[in-house]
């Protein structure tokens, strides 16, 4: 049971980051290429892979991989930017 809750709770970690991540950017509070914007994703994504592989729910497995992907991506093409 443990277990569980601490899985579950990740899995609302990585759901609120994505929906707070979403909302700011919405809100032009963030950029969508901006760094706290894919770090929020790529911990909300990280939180959400764990969950989902847990859980057998590969689809969302792999979406979630995928959008950690993107993050790592943009955030290492800013990190030589500057």
């Amino acid at each position: 049971m443990e277990n569980n809750l601490l899985i579950d709770i990740l899995g609302w970690i990585g759901a609120i980051s994505f929906l707070v991540a979403y909302a700011l950017v919405s809100a032009k509070k963030w950029e969508g290429d901006s760094l706290p914007y894919q770090f929020v994703n790529l911990v909300g994504g990280a939180c959400l892979i764990v969950n989902t592989i847990y859980y057998k729910a590969y689809p969302s497995s792999f979406l979630n991989l995928v959008w950690s992907c993107v993050a790592v991506y943009t955030i290492l093409k800013h990190r030589r930017a500057v």
